[in-house]
């Protein structure tokens, strides 16, 4: 029942997270939750018991999407104006909280549950990255190769943004090198 809830739980937050990747208009508010949507991602890592890549997931993929945010702090205006019109602001940090504190609970309930024995048996003479190995290549590889092509194609999407703003304006890279 647990993993019942929690799927549901994370599929929420994760799918609302990239819903304001996508209809979002200011860039850093995409970014954010961007890196927010893969730190929920690893909670389905967490939930099948490969530790291990839940973490990977949070160190390399939020910190590729952490890069990914300073280069659109650069690139990007970030620093206009903007006005937000945002009406009830307590009640959005109240839930914001709420739904932090149990994200929270449904990961520290499996510590107080009944201990889960590992799916794949020890290999005697293979050590614990062999056996990860084993386990990401066999169980998990479409999980980690759907996360690792959806940042490849924010990678891709990143440099054609920056290719087409430089064209845009080459008077700034002529004024720049003193030619005009």
């Amino acid at each position: 029942m647990f993993e019942i809830i929690a799927f549901y739980t994370f599929s929420i937050l994760v799918i609302g997270m990239f819903g304001i990747v996508v209809f979002s208009e200011n860039v850093l508010y995409a970014m954010s939750a961007l890196a927010g949507g893969m730190i929920l991602i690893s909670g389905f890592y967490f939930l099948l018991g490969a530790d291990f890549l839940g973490v990977v997931q949070i160190i390399v993929y939020t910190g590729a999407v952490m890069a990914l945010y300073a280069f659109g702090m650069m690139f990007f205006d970030s620093a206009r104006d903007i006005k937000e019109n945002i009406k009830f602001k307590k009640i959005i940090y109240t839930l914001s909280i709420l739904s932090a504190i149990f994200v929270i609970f449904i990961l520290m309930a499996p510590i107080y549950s009944t201990r889960v024995e590992a799916l794949y048996p020890t290999i005697h003479g293979v050590g614990n990255v062999q056996m990860i190995g084993l386990i990401l290549f066999t169980k998990y590889l479409i999980p980690f190769e759907v996360a690792a092509i959806m940042l490849l194609a924010a990678m891709i999407a990143g440099i054609v943004l920056v290719k087409v703003k430089i064209e845009e304006t080459p008077s700034n890279i002529e004024v720049a090198r003193g030619e005009k």
